[in-house]
């Protein structure tokens, strides 16, 4: 049997399986569809002043119109998003010139930059904790945070536990650190990943690592303390998917404490960048 995948079969899908497949898989190939026929093409023609084919919307109408037919709300962001770059594509279509200064971002202030960096080499790995309660709101905050990390294809796998350790003590009992006082779990729905059946595992991976890198950054900018951890075993995994009944489609893939910070580790030093870079050319 040959190991070849049939693109056309595997990324262009009729209406009628479009309608007949659940949703998750569907809004992820919504997403990534729009990502390969339409975004990047836009803002290619956008940039070197071409006018689009006609014909370059017409994946993205298809998703549009089941997106209606399967009723689902066009307030949700793949069909915000996908509204947005359907206009762009009509002013390229017509010989338009498309104005995209004001989505520009705003250049940061000097004092901005300063905080930047003072987020991204500041940030320590934190083990001991203070008797603070870490409020709702600032975690969700966190979380926001990982979900705008890069992610391969605008796939978005990325999921979430959070478990309070006063609520379900000695449920991560094995982590080689004493237990943080939130248990943020990174998850991947691995259902979107057929939206894109060619992408490597390693892609995957770094998907989440985009988003724990982002988590641990915004714990420390808003007065968090972090610690990145792995779990320690299979059994450690299992005892917390029975705990919340977590689906078999969805992966732990990694995990991450936090809490207001009770020590103040020094700063481990890191190998400068002449010697981290092995070729320049």
């Amino acid at each position: 049997m040959s190991d070849k995948i049939n693109f056309s079969a595997a990324f262009n899908k009729t209406k009628e399986e479009l309608l007949s497949m659940d949703e998750t898989e569907f809004r992820a190939r919504f997403r990534e569809r729009c990502h390969h026929t339409m975004e990047i093409q836009v803002y290619a023609a956008a940039y070197r002043g071409r006018t689009l084919s006609a014909d370059q919307p017409k994946t993205a109408r298809l998703f549009m119109e089941v997106w209606r037919e399967r009723g689902l709300p066009e307030t949700l962001p793949e069909y915000v998003f996908a509204s947005k770059l359907l206009s762009f594509a009509e002013e390229l279509i017509q010989g338009g010139n498309l104005d995209l200064t004001p989505y520009a971002p705003a250049p940061l202030s000097e004092e901005a930059r300063q905080g930047f960096e003072r987020v991204l080499y500041e940030r320590r790995s934190v083990r001991e904790w203070s008797e603070e309660k870490v409020p709702d709101e600032l975690i969700k905050k966190v979380l926001k945070a990982g979900l705008w990390a890069a992610h391969a294809c605008n796939l978005q796998s990325i999921r979430y536990l959070v478990i309070r350790e006063e609520n379900c003590p000695g449920l991560f009992r094995g982590s080689d650190i004493p237990g943080g006082p939130v248990h943020i779990v990174l998850l991947q729905d691995m259902r979107v990943y057929r939206a894109n059946p060619v992408m490597p595992e390693s892609n995957q991976l770094l998907d989440a690592g985009a988003a724990g890198q982002n988590l641990v950054l915004a714990a420390h900018a808003y007065g968090l303390g972090g610690c990145w951890l792995t779990f320690t075993s299979e059994q450690m995994k299992q005892r917390i998917r029975e705990h919340v009944g977590l689906p078999e489609e969805i992966r732990m893939t990694t995990y991450v404490d936090v809490g207001f910070p009770d020590q103040s580790p020094y700063p481990p030093q890191r190998i400068s960048v002449e010697e981290a870079v092995f070729h320049w050319e």
